[in-house]
């Protein structure tokens, strides 16, 4: 395989996942009830036999520093590696990154090793499994400059992605980000002969969605970042380039999902709780890699669980848990009822005595006779006994003293204290 550098993406402040973003980048964002969100690209790259992988961020990176810098080791006779790039003022550049391709502009002399020939970039906030050698074989059988994974998506879908259209041999024709007008959908809508040619019998995912995720050769990557003024894959690059240089689809039909929203990201984590997830954890041979954390087997103690995921370190007593994601170190007492629910657990155990206990604060996690109904609980978050929360008045949007509605669905932050008996 020729020399292939990653570069993942963590995306800009990550207002589209606040509260979650508040204290943390996207990236650093806890899933599935133990691992972070960055865990799903680096262990795709590990998988692909890519090692060489930096991701770039600059909002509340220290969170997905340590976690990366305790996870990802490689061994010491290895050149492999992941490494936290945050933006930096230099002499070139004095200020943020404005977009993708800008952030990549802005780090590319770190990426041009003397043995580099190809870039692979990815997104920080998807959920999906993708073996790159795939990609990176049809890039280097069609001679392509660059290639975009593209996904089948539905027209009520299209005004979320950049569409693309290809030609019979597969080169990208048109590129088009976020066409929202019934026109412009027309215009970018693949044909019945280009998805005959493409294997899909589904007529209703007729438009080609970027994925967010390219391969350039390096050569063509520093000419399409020349231009100071492109700042976005989708919106600048990628039309420019195409227009002069070979530019392919790769086409993947299997699961993902972009978890850029809170509503997006709950219900992903809710598919994964139940007994048939449209992404699988369950591969031996090819597990998403975490932190190790050495922490004891849950204990479940006189409950009723369905449907559910339990994290390690967790102690549950008499209580019920049904369709939720239940993270690491959790602790719910006595009489507690958790439904579609994701709870992220916490960093540490509480000391005995908890100090905070003692001024009238409620103890670390979920506490006796409460009941929590289409919400997220973020780590470390104190919720008092008798408390309730679902939203049984169906509020979309809204802030609270010690919560957040996104989508419907109640957020109590990282560190949230929600007093005894509350209703939410």
């Amino acid at each position: 395989m020729r020399e292939t550098t990653v570069v993942i993406l963590g995306g800009g402040q990550g207002s589209r996942l606040f509260p979650l973003t508040k204290n943390r980048s996207k990236p650093a964002v806890p899933i599935a009830g133990k691992y972070r969100i960055i865990d799903i690209p680096v262990s795709n790259s590990i998988h692909s036999g890519l090692r060489r992988i930096f991701v770039l961020t600059q909002f509340n990176s220290a969170s997905l520093n340590r976690h990366v810098t305790r996870t990802y080791r490689f061994d010491t006779f290895s050149d492999g590696f992941v490494e936290i790039l945050a933006a930096e003022q230099t002499d070139q550049h004095r200020d943020w990154f404005q977009g993708t391709a800008d952030a990549v502009r802005k780090h590319f002399h770190r990426f041009k090793y003397p043995r580099t020939e190809r870039v692979v970039i990815l997104s920080g906030d998807q959920l999906y499994r993708m073996d790159y050698r795939e990609m990176l074989a049809r890039h280097e059988a069609t001679g392509a400059a660059a290639t975009v994974a593209v996904i089948p998506v539905r027209r009520e879908q299209a005004s979320n992605f950049g569409i693309l259209k290809i030609d019979g041999e597969g080169r990208i024709v048109e590129f088009f980000e976020k066409p929202c007008s019934p026109k412009d959908l027309d215009a970018m809508e693949s044909s019945p002969d280009t998805l005959d040619k493409l294997g899909f019998a589904d007529r209703s995912r007729s438009f080609l969605a970027s994925m967010g995720i390219y391969t350039f050769e390096v050569h063509a990557l520093e000419t399409g970042l020349a231009d100071e003024d492109a700042i976005d894959f989708g919106r600048d690059v990628l039309p420019r380039m195409i227009e002069t240089h070979p530019v392919h689809a790769f086409i993947f039909d299997g699961y993902w999902e972009d978890i850029g929203t809170i509503r997006a990201f709950y219900e992903a984590n809710l598919d994964l709780a139940g007994p048939s997830p449209k992404f699988h954890l369950y591969r031996s041979g090819a597990p998403i890699y975490t932190r190790p954390r050495f922490l004891p087997a849950s204990k479940l103690y006189d409950c009723k669980v369905h449907n559910s995921a339990i994290s390690e370190g967790c102690l549950v007593r008499e209580s019920q848990i049904d369709t939720s994601i239940i993270g690491i170190r959790t602790r719910i007492n006595t009489g507690s009822v958790i439904r579609r629910s994701v709870v992220m657990g916490a960093d540490i155990y509480p000391p005995h005595p908890d100090p905070a206990v003692a001024q009238g604060v409620p103890e670390l996690g979920i506490g006796e006779n409460v009941v929590i109904e289409n919400a997220i609980i973020d780590k470390n978050a104190r919720i008092g006994r008798g408390v309730v929360i679902r939203n049984e008045a169906g509020v979309a949007n809204e802030d609270g003293d010690c919560y957040y509605i996104r989508d419907g669905i109640v957020v109590i932050p990282k560190h949230g204290v929600v007093p005894e008996n509350t209703i939410i």
